[in-house]
């Protein structure tokens, strides 16, 4: 698709030029724009023709690319190194060339070449080149993201008064997917006996775009009987993703989908599919993320399409930052999704991110039953029209007024401006919490609203800017984690049905797998389920023996059994019961005498709650008396940073953890004694030493920190059904939620569920 159109992206450029408009500037073009390959190496260059003002002494041009990319950085110091940055001029004249640190949304990574000693004429040209080659550097690395129009923006100063100008021409080319590296078969988690389902099927290259395997003739096998699915298919040539559609199963129990080649090779198995009567189906969503016409990448159109076709998503929705949404944009956002809204197929939100910044309440998300209401803006930021500024709602507080009555929901989140739980809260509009995105992991902003009384649920979902919700990949740039998903806990899947699971709390997250948890309170004397928090709405309950995820209860027991199933893709490592932040009890699929040769080393954290909380990590993992047998990685998102056994005994790595997780496996020939040595805190643990607890090196900053932990040396149980006892006190509110961690390094957590005993 071409790039967006001017008037539906937030971008403001001075409100004055020097002439009538920017062809009087000059031009610009671009060359090759042949499509490249994601993180290939790639010279590109840009020539710009000077206007009829000429360009004067101290005068500039800036082209600038869109801040979502994280093509490789850009440097003027080493001819012989990559992303080398020259500028030429045609008539001679000196150039300075100066690689911007900081620019302005959306195109906020730029290079600035001004003129220094001399001027130039109408006509004259300037040639800037990324990934110059002329001291034998390779080029510029180009992105890890695919899309139809990598763009570039040429911006000039020609009377040298400091005000840039952008040029109309459209600079743009094609970034394509890389070899396909993984197929992936993606199922559904949930469904009733003769329930129609769709199965999904696509390949990935190294950075998680849907890569063009075909033609490839695929085999499907299941574990159970499926009625409508073929035992083949042939993938097409030209084809991102195939689904295959009006699947069902007849009998309850559990199944698998395992993809192969024709020569019966596995390629693919996809997580569980539980097939059981009961209420509700699961439906799972990623409705958090932005496209192109604000911070992100590609169109709105682009965007849901991926979602709906690519990363197979039951539910979606769309969160541009709203003091970047023209209202032509916000219009189109709302037609879009009244156009792909399609009941019992892919159900869409509109919606906005209220972005205000924390000071005044931080970021909060607003989802629409339906379309057609106003948009409350946190600010006219990057607004050049302002005949709406009187609409605007600058404080948490205010945007909760404003929506009053209205058909909405509102989640808090983190990514850029850390939501200010304790700032304002209204639980009739407020029904959850974002505690994973690809910004990182953020539990702390459950277990302060749970702290402060509310009765949110929660939710991750990607906070996307690289057009792919559902399957979110961090890249090469600020964000430390793989995109989160949402599963709704829903009788059919329709806007009605998930706008109640929402309003009732009715679903868990993932760190971006698909797997099935189930945990449920059970009470041997009826309780009372309350469909709204009674402290707020007039409601009447609904006596029960049991409440799921998310339900309000009053009880009369002294305690209550929880019951907790998980059936996952992935080995079951451990499950934390919790009430509110307090640890209730830690179910593992082993006992201690199971614990073997093997070792988790793996680092967590981030630097505090704000928008530089990356922290970065560098060290070595040193092995004495035993060698490293084997290694496996632990959410490596980021191919490129370096994880290297660099000899039997030793591990080097260099990471980023955003509040989120990574780190390895090792396998030993022996127990013996491993020694971490980081820049952030050094120590060691003997293998012989560890039990079920872990060791723990506290790094400071916002739980940051190394851990060793003791594993089996095989683990391979993938389903866990167990029950916990929780005692109640009289006079106190529990919180009863689970944190689940598999041994490839996801994590999902339950909506907790509220109990009270008078």
């Amino acid at each position: 698709m071409p790039p967006i159109p001017k008037d539906e992206m937030g971008d403001v450029s001075p409100a004055v030029a020097p002439g009538h408009g920017p062809k009087d500037l000059g031009s610009a073009t671009l060359t090759p724009t042949a499509p490249c390959e994601v993180r290939s190496f790639q010279t590109l260059s840009v020539t710009y023709t000077v206007g009829r003002f000429g360009l004067d002494d101290t005068g500039a041009i800036r082209v600038a690319f869109r801040w979502v990319n994280d093509c490789g950085s850009l440097q003027t110091d080493d001819a012989a190194a990559m992303n080398y940055v020259t500028a030429r001029a045609s008539n001679g004249v000196p150039l300075t060339v100066f690689v911007e640190p900081y620019g302005y949304r959306p195109w906020s990574r730029a290079v600035r070449v001004t003129v220094t000693g001399g001027f130039m004429r109408p006509g004259d040209t300037i040639e800037v080149v990324f990934g110059d080659r002329c001291g034998g550097g390779p080029g510029m690395r180009m992105q890890t993201i695919a899309e139809a129009a990598f763009e570039l923006k040429v911006s000039v100063d020609a009377c040298a008064t400091g005000q840039f100008s952008p040029l109309d021409d459209e600079l743009h080319l094609p970034v394509v997917a890389g070899p396909p590296e993984a197929w992936k078969i993606v199922a559904p988690t949930r469904r009733r006996p003769g329930e129609p389902f769709r199965i999904g099927i696509k390949a990935e290259d190294a950075w998680g775009n849907p890569a063009l395997p075909g033609p490839a003739d695929l085999r499907i096998q299941t574990d159970m009987s499926v009625d409508g699915l073929p035992e083949s298919l042939t993938f097409p040539a030209d084809e991102r993703a195939v689904s295959v559609e009006g699947l069902s199963v007849s009998e309850t129990g559990a199944t698998q989908f395992h993809l192969g080649d024709a020569d019966g090779n596995l390629l693919a198995t996809s997580a569980p599919l539980i097939i059981q009567d009961g209420p509700d189906a699961t439906f799972w969503g990623d409705l958090h993320g932005q496209s192109g016409e604000t911070v992100g990448t590609g169109t709105i159109e682009e965007y849901l399409g991926f979602a709906r076709d690519i990363a197979f998503l039951d539910v979606s929705g769309h969160q541009g930052n709203d003091f970047q949404i023209t209202d032509a944009f916000w219009q189109k956002i709302n037609a879009v999704t009244a156009a792909m809204d399609d009941p019992g197929h892919f159900v869409v939100f509109p919606g906005y991110e209220w972005s205000g910044n924390t000071p005044v309440g931080g970021d909060h998300n607003v989802f629409f039953r339906h379309e057609g209401n106003p948009i409350r803006r946190s600010s006219h930021a990057m607004l050049a029209d302002r005949t709406d500024l009187g609409t605007d709602t600058f404080t948490l507080d205010a945007l909760f007024e404003a929506l009053t009555g209205e058909d909405c929901v509102v989640w808090a989140h983190v990514g850029g401006r850390p939501a200010d739980v304790a700032y304002a809260h209204d639980p009739a509009l407020k029904t959850a919490v974002e505690v994973h995105s690809n910004w990182g992991t953020f539990e702390w902003i459950l277990t302060d609203s749970l702290a402060l009384g509310h009765r949110v649920g929660v939710v991750a979902n990607s906070d996307g800017h690289k057009g792919r919700p559902g399957a979110g990949p961090p890249g090469a740039t600020e964000f430390g984690a793989y995109g989160g998903l949402t599963c709704f806990l829903a009788p059919e899947l329709t806007r009605d049905a998930i706008f109640e699971s929402l309003r009732r709390r009715h679903h868990y997250g993932t760190s971006g797998a698909r797997l099935d948890l189930k945990v449920v309170a059970r009470f041997t004397r009826p309780a009372a389920i309350y469909p709204r928090d009674p402290r707020h709405f007039d409601v009447a309950p609904a006596e029960a023996d049991h409440a799921i995820m998310g339900d309000i209860a009053r009880v009369t027991d002294d305690a209550v059994t929880l019951d907790i199933r998980v059936a996952a893709s992935a080995p079951v490592e451990r499950l934390d019961v919790m009430d509110g932040a307090k640890p209730v009890a830690t179910l593992r699929t082993y006992e201690a005498p199971d614990l073997g040769n093997r070792v988790r080393v793996y680092w967590q954290g981030a630097e505090y709650r704000g928008r530089g909380r990356n922290s970065l990590w560098q060290g070595t993992i040193r092995v004495e008396g035993a060698a490293i047998r084997a290694m496996t990685p632990l959410n490596q998102w980021n191919p490129e940073r370096r994880l290297e056994l660099t000899d039997p005994h030793t591990v080097t790595f260099e990471a980023v953890t955003s509040g989120n997780f990574a780190g390895v496996d090792l396998g030993l020939d022996g127990a013996g004694r491993i020694i971490v040595d980081t820049n952030h805190v050094r120590g060691h643990a003997r293998l012989g030493d560890l039990d079920l607890e872990d060791a723990v090196l506290d790094a400071g900053g916002l739980e940051r920190q190394i851990r060793i932990r003791r594993l089996p040396d095989a683990l391979n149980k993938t389903m866990l059904d167990r029950s916990v006892t929780v005692p109640l006190a009289a006079g106190a509110e529990a919180a009863l939620w689970a944190r689940l961690t598999t041994l490839d390094g996801h994590q999902a957590w339950s909506s907790p569920i509220y109990l009270w005993r008078d």
